[in-house]
């Protein structure tokens, strides 16, 4: 999956990303609710690894499954 289509899934779900104005390649994106943060690395057209993926939405506080489902 790339951290475009990532993205788009994590705003369905309720996150937001916190503008940086640091140069980098990872944005940061916070759960509002549990206020817990992942840093997720923007690729451009590359995949993220699904370890990858799976590491930042646990940091997120929500499942696999409901993040799939999204």
């Amino acid at each position: 999956m790339r951290c475009r289509d990532f993205e788009r899934k994590l705003k369905n779900l309720g996150r937001y990303e916190v503008s940086t104005k640091t140069a980098g390649s990872h944005r940061k994106w916070i759960n509002p609710k549990t206020n817990q943060g992942a840093a997720i690395p923007d690729w451009g057209s590359k995949d993220l690894k699904n370890g990858t993926l799976r590491g930042a939405i646990k940091q997120l506080g929500f499942s696999w499954d409901k993040f799939m489902a999204s």
